[in-house]
């Protein structure tokens, strides 16, 4: 299956999390320091957060959720 490729804050925490689980990738497009960047989200038994400089891994749902909202992968919470 294609990862699903997105723009940061396109979808909620929620959706990004339901997309992983369900076994699909998730491809974040955002920009740091003025350039652009892609980050590779994917769960596995285990959240794995696959920055250009770093891969981040998360043992739970919250943990993960934590992670997209701080980095501003997916909609601000309200």
């Amino acid at each position: 299956m294609a990862p699903l490729v997105v723009e940061a804050g396109e979808y909620t925490v929620e959706e990004l999390l339901d997309t992983l689980e369900d076994g699909r990738r998730v491809v974040v497009r955002t920009e740091f320091l003025g350039s652009a960047h892609e980050v590779t989200l994917r769960y596995d038994d285990v959240w794995y957060c696959d920055t250009p400089t770093r891969l981040h891994k998360h043992e739970s749902r919250a943990e993960m959720r934590t992670c997209l909202e701080r980095q501003g992968y997916a909609q601000p919470t309200r």
